[in-house]
């Protein structure tokens, strides 16, 4: 017989009802519902552990731009003529079998006359303790105030080598703690000019349309035809020898900004052809609002989320083609330090192998590009809301 009870392919939850728990899931809903857009972006962002843990890093590097001079054991400048091209000293804790305050070991140097190479030995009777937060080296913070406060010292009379020094006996981990503040900041500046310009004529070209629409894409077009490095070569090679680094600085600055623009533009004016037929646009316009404001206060902040996203992904770029620049000597030169500039004096295949540790740059700009890349796909994803 065939069973009509329609009953039967139902189940029911013989739990006892809880009213705590079914008060418990409305307000975490009712608490959703009522969020703000960038509460809710939050929310979906924490959930992504490796763009949180990125962003960590990226503020840990980000401190060395206000207070290189405090975290740096040397000035970037700072010569030690008697180690040249010293190797890394490997901090310590352990002496003779014994735990120890950290420590470092001194050096035994000798110049080899045949190869004409310096050569180091380590010396385990000098024992040289590390100081943290101490007096050191003098230095003027942002060239304003004078001070001698540091994170980390060498002890009196040693050495605190931790990364090696380069040619000039320069402390190469100081170099690229300094060397922070301009090649981290390059791409913050360098993607502020690149928002203002992608958002001006992505926005114009979205909300008129029509011959504006048509100049402002043919311009993009043309710009994203050109190949890119040989670009901002030829571009920087323009720039008078006779600028101070300052000016060097600020107009490599503008010159990434100026080329990146095309990209953000152009994913502007296609979100602003679809909100510009919404019923809140079409609204503010027949209540007489002027097309900035329409533009600034209705349709741009639609997809904010989504700008802070592009921007993160393009300051890795900003940050690469300086220091590509740099190490083709057509961008940052010394006395101004950059990872860049680091890396443009170990270009010889000998420094590679003699001396590794003078391609260090390499790890704190590989570092930064990961750490950017992976944040920037955080926010895109906790920014769409598609997704969940």
């Amino acid at each position: 017989m065939t069973d009509l009870n329609p009953l039967r392919d139902h189940y029911v939850d013989r739990a006892p009802f809880d009213p705590k728990e079914a008060e418990t899931l409305s307000a975490e809903q009712e608490r959703f519902f009522q969020a703000s857009q960038w509460k809710i972006i939050w929310w979906r962002f924490r959930r992504h552990k490796l763009a949180v843990w990125s962003g960590v890093i990226l503020i840990l590097f980000y401190l060395c731009v206000p207070f290189a001079e405090v975290i740096a054991p040397y000035d970037a400048d700072t010569r030690h003529n008697e180690f040249l091209y010293a190797p890394p000293q490997l901090p310590r804790v352990i002496h003779d079998g014994q735990l120890s305050w950290p420590f470092v070991y001194g050096y035994k140097s000798s110049v080899n006359m045949e190869t004409l190479q310096w050569e180091y030995e380590t010396d385990r009777s000098k024992v040289q303790p590390i100081r943290f937060f101490c007096l050191g080296e003098g230095y003027s913070f942002w060239g304003l105030v004078e001070g001698r406060f540091h994170l980390v010292c060498p002890s009196e009379k040693g050495t605190l080598f931790l990364a090696g020094t380069d040619r000039l006996g320069r402390d190469v981990l100081s170099s690229l703690i300094y060397g922070a503040r301009l090649s981290l900041t390059i791409g913050l500046v360098g993607v502020a000019i690149s928002i203002a310009l992608g958002m001006f004529f992505g926005g114009l070209a979205g909300y008129l349309g029509g011959i504006v629409d048509s100049a402002i894409m043919r311009l993009i077009e043309i710009l994203r035809s050109l190949p890119e490095l040989p670009l901002w070569m030829a571009l920087s090679a323009a720039i008078p020898i006779t600028w101070s680094q300052v000016w060097v600085y600020f107009g490599i600055t503008v010159i990434l900004g100026l080329l990146d623009w095309p990209g953000l533009a152009r994913a502007v004016r296609s979100k602003l052809l679809s909100l510009r037929e919404e019923d809140y646009a079409r609204a503010a316009v027949l209540m007489g609002a002027k097309p900035r404001r329409v533009i600034s206060k209705h349709l741009l902040p639609g997809f904010t989320s989504h700008i802070i996203a592009s921007a993160t992904l393009s300051i890795p770029s900003m940050i690469l083609g300086e220091t590509a620049l740099s190490f083709l000597n057509l961008g940052l030169q010394r006395p101004a330090v950059s990872w860049g500039v680091m890396l443009n004096e170990a270009q010889n295949i000998t420094v590679v192998t003699v001396y590794p540790w003078l391609m260090a740059p390499v790890i704190p700009v590989i570092i930064v590009v990961l750490a950017f890349n992976f944040l920037g796909d955080g926010l895109r994803d906790a920014a769409d809301p598609y997704k969940h």
